[in-house]
């Protein structure tokens, strides 16, 4: 592990503040030895300030699922079955035990959702006819941590959200479907912890192994950005209680209006504690289009939309396996 260094004079300690994140100059950053430092990989340790994580997960549970984003629930039911997923979940979650018989809430079968650009998982491509508004609260966060790694001019425009729980994990893959692969992908993690697998550009190299806790951010760029990958566990809070400390501290009491991060009702963090019991949420955000890029004309078969596939790489109760670890590791 090597420290990274990032544009501290990029982001302003106000923007940072409306984003829920400390000042860039309190950040760690952090490379892989072996690997590229900018642009290439960049892991943050947890930036929030105490109590804005609420915000991002209570959006990822209660707002980020609602029509009209898509989710893999679309494939099973009518929209109008999946309009209020948090409204039908609630009394599920708040009453919830221990025992693994009890019936599942919608929003524990809740596996993907996607923003903005949405993908097509059958042709592996986004289209401009399937792209709903990408929510701003994310866009503004995306944008000042895209910033202080580095990349000024970096824009969301599309997001897949996982929705992990403790026998869930993410097979190997590369995320090379935007068309403009010079800016990064960025991942945040909340809730339980997980192991991340970063390989090499072929399905072959041995990947090295790192743990992601909750708030913490990887960044992919550069030779990064198209690196194998995947996410084979799912692991329960190392600090041994339920929900990591990040989680359990108070909300900031003094939030300025122009702050993108929104209080959490103590009713709406009770249902966002159940569910992040036993649960992992991992938000990726790409940008799919170069400046002035628009998308090549395709034909018409290709452009169809399925949203029904379930042909992703999210899987449960399936030890994924990479294709030939090392035999001497």
């Amino acid at each position: 592990v090597v420290s990274s260094e990032l544009s501290i004079s990029s982001v302003s300690d106000q923007d940072a503040y409306r984003a829920g994140l400390q000042p860039v100059s309190q950040w760690k950053a952090y490379g892989l030895d072996g690997y590229p430092a900018w642009p290439g990989f960049i892991f943050i340790p947890n930036p929030f300030l105490p109590g804005c994580q609420r915000h991002w997960a209570k959006q990822c549970l209660k707002v980020y699922p609602q029509k009209p984003n898509v989710c893999n629930l679309d494939m099973h039911m009518g929209a109008e079955e999946t309009i209020d997923l948090w409204g039908q979940s609630q009394e599920c979650l708040r009453n919830k035990g221990s025992s693994k018989r009890e019936p599942r809430s919608l929003l524990e079968k809740l596996r993907w959702v996607t923003l903005g650009y949405h993908y097509n998982w059958n042709t592996k491509k986004y289209s401009a006819d399937h792209c709903t508004p990408f929510p701003s609260d994310l866009a503004f966060l995306a944008k000042q941590v895209a910033a202080a790694c580095g990349f000024q001019n970096f824009q969301a425009e599309a997001g897949i959200l996982n929705y992990y729980h403790f026998d869930s994990s993410l097979g190997i893959h590369v995320d090379e479907s935007e068309l403009d692969h010079s800016q990064p992908l960025l991942s945040f993690s909340f809730g339980q912890s997980s192991i991340f697998l970063l390989g090499g550009l072929k399905r072959d190299e041995a990947p090295t192994a790192m743990f992601m806790h909750s708030g913490d951010i990887m960044v992919m760029s550069g030779f990064s950005r198209l690196l194998y990958h995947a996410v084979p566990r799912v692991l329960p809070n190392p600090e041994g209680t339920t929900l990591p400390f990040c989680l359990e501290q108070a909300f900031p009491s003094d939030l300025s209006d122009c702050s993108v991060i929104e209080h959490c009702s103590e009713e709406d963090w009770q249902i966002c504690t159940k569910y992040l019991q036993t649960s992992r949420i991992n938000v990726t955000i790409r940008q799919v289009l170069a400046a002035g890029q628009s998308f090549l004309d395709e034909p018409k078969e290709e452009r169809q939309w399925d949203a029904t596939s379930e042909n992703c790489y999210h899987q449960e109760e399936d030890e994924v396996k990479w294709h030939r670890l090392n035999t001497d590791s």
